[in-house]
């Protein structure tokens, strides 16, 4: 895993006092996303879908009205959900099968949310900028994950 950069470090302590104390894991989702949201420059969606079934729902966000469930390997969500690994996209409409709930988005992130061999969800994050997210990006995106993750007990 890449260092974290000294705002991502930063942005981590914040989302650990955040979420310190508190196990609710919609609670915690809708404290991180506000987080991410206004920390981050050059956002325009910030949350969570969680797995039911073979499809993710949404969960806690902030941003524009978003698509409400999508199906397992389906746009960057869902594949990143079904292989369990972050997704990096630096332009979104090259992305086979991508999901457009906000067509003002242009890069995004994705990355899966896994307990052990379970895949709980995946916090995704997008940006109306093209290649928006670096390899810096992606580290301090999964430490967040991780926070999250922790959170829940």
């Amino acid at each position: 895993m890449a260092e974290l950069s000294p705002a991502y470090r930063q942005l981590v302590e914040q989302a650990r006092a955040l979420l310190s104390g508190e196990r609710h894991r919609i609670a915690n989702a809708a404290n991180l996303s506000a987080l991410i949201f206004t920390e981050l420059p050059d956002l325009n969606w910030a949350g969570f879908y969680f797995l039911e079934g073979e499809e993710l729902v949404v969960g806690p966000f902030q941003g524009r009205p978003a698509c409400v469930r999508i199906p397992l390997g389906t746009g960057v969500c869902g594949v990143a959900a079904q292989t369990r690994t972050s997704q990096r996209v630096a332009d979104v409409h090259a992305f086979p099968g991508h999901i457009a709930c906000d067509p003002a988005s242009r890069s995004e992130i994705v990355v899966p949310l896994l307990s052990g061999d379970a895949v709980l969800g995946v916090l995704d994050i997008d940006s109306p900028r093209p290649a928006r997210f670096s390899a810096v990006d992606q580290a301090g995106i999964e430490a967040l994950a991780r926070v999250y993750l922790d959170s829940l007990g």
